[in-house]
């Protein structure tokens, strides 16, 4: 097998589950780039991404450039005399002088099936569509978002209790697989670049809080989609009696009734219907502000001199 000298730039844990894969696969790793250190948890202290912390672990070189744009960084990087750099949630914008700089250019993980949700957020985009069947693109990297030739696929069928937090996870399994895939194929010079085709793409905005708020005027099964999605961030959440309460699991059920959307149906330790446009959204685990997240039997149990029939939530 040939080993090729590779660079990785990622950051976050997905990226990380890739890194261990090429670090235990017979290419030789120069140099890991990451984001640089940022405050985070109670007391924003400075912290390490999941990638440097992996990469310190084996004892491999890390930089961490507040930008790519520099002619600095960009000396660093050509210093290395890398065959290849591989990206997987870095979140950082490569300059296309940089995407020449490695020989054989600059290869992407992508957790979609391109040209398909391009951009921040595919994950949860795929999630929130409803989307059956997604997967991994392995991608030559060029100067457009994720517009570059595709190198390889892999497909995946959505469960149908996915949620973002899930998806995620078996996404960057598949990613590291198909990365070592790819890399041993192009190490042999049979992978042929396919063009992706434009008029198919679709964009996966990055998500936002405000995204999190139920719109009860939508149907059950959309709303079902909108909690999946916001698993683990920023989670769904309605207004209840002037309380936020955040909705971890919930199910779309095919009721027919004639209430408002919003109105309470019916409560008891099975779940907590609520009316939507279309059916009702069975509430089945959720957590009010301060609290723990609770299964729905305890809610209840916890809350059911509270939860009248014919109520609003908002």
């Amino acid at each position: 097998m040939i080993s090729l000298k590779m660079i990785f730039a990622g950051t976050p844990e997905f990226a990380a589950v890739a890194l261990q894969a090429l670090i235990h696969s017979p290419h030789q790793l120069l140099a890991v780039y990451t984001q640089p250190d940022r405050p985070a948890g109670r007391g924003l202290k400075l912290t390490s991404s999941p990638v440097k912390q992996l990469a310190r672990q084996h004892e491999l070189p890390v930089y961490q450039p507040a930008s790519l744009k520099t002619a600095e960084a960009q000396a660093d990087l050509s210093a290395l005399q890398a065959d290849m750099m591989v990206v997987a949630a870095y979140g950082m914008l490569l300059p296309e002088a940089v995407l020449t700089i490695p020989r054989l250019g600059c290869i992407n993980i992508h957790p979609s099936l391109l040209p398909r949700w391009r951009g921040a957020a595919p994950i949860q985009r795929t999630v929130l569509s409803g989307d059956t069947v997604t997967g991994v693109t392995i991608m030559q990297m060029e100067a457009g978002l994720d517009t570059g030739p595709i190198l390889l696929q892999h497909r995946y069928t959505l469960a149908a209790d996915e949620t973002s937090q899930t998806l995620h996870d078996k996404m960057a399994a598949m990613g590291a697989e198909a990365l070592l895939e790819a890399l041993n194929l192009l190490a042999q010079n049979v992978l042929r670049p396919q063009p992706q085709d434009n008029q198919q793409a679709t964009y996966a905005s990055k998500i936002s809080k405000e995204e999190a708020w139920l719109d009860w005027t939508l149907c059950a099964q959309t709303l079902e989609h909108k909690v999946r999605a916001f698993i683990p961030w920023p989670i769904a959440c309605a207004n209840w009696r002037g309380q936020r309460l955040r909705i971890w699991q919930a199910k779309a059920m095919s009721i027919s009734h004639g209430a408002m959307p919003g109105t309470l149906l019916h409560a008891s330790r099975e779940g907590i219907d609520i009316a939507t446009a279309e059916g009702a959204l069975r509430l089945l685990q959720m957590q009010l502000a301060g609290g723990k997240v609770l299964p729905v039997q305890d809610f209840y149990h916890a809350r059911k001199g509270e939860l009248m029939i014919g109520e609003l939530f908002s």
